[in-house]
């Protein structure tokens, strides 16, 4: 093999590598993105239930 061909397959498994990683990042940020949605709706739930109206009305926005 050249040195051209060794160096151009260390780039293709460097790039490679790089992917997976951003993909694994990406699963991490979406997993935390529905994990803070999902609390964000329960405290939405919780405060509308010990309020007894909606977050608008006790926020004074809708009647």
């Amino acid at each position: 093999m050249t040195t051209a061909t060794l160096l151009a397959d260390e780039r293709y498994w460097q790039d490679l590598a790089a992917a997976q990683m951003r993909r694994e990042r990406q699963v991490r940020a979406e997993l935390l993105n529905g994990r803070m949605a999902m609390l964000g709706f329960i405290a939405l739930v919780g405060t509308e239930a010990l309020l007894h109206q909606g977050l608008l009305s006790a926020l004074g926005i809708c009647l």
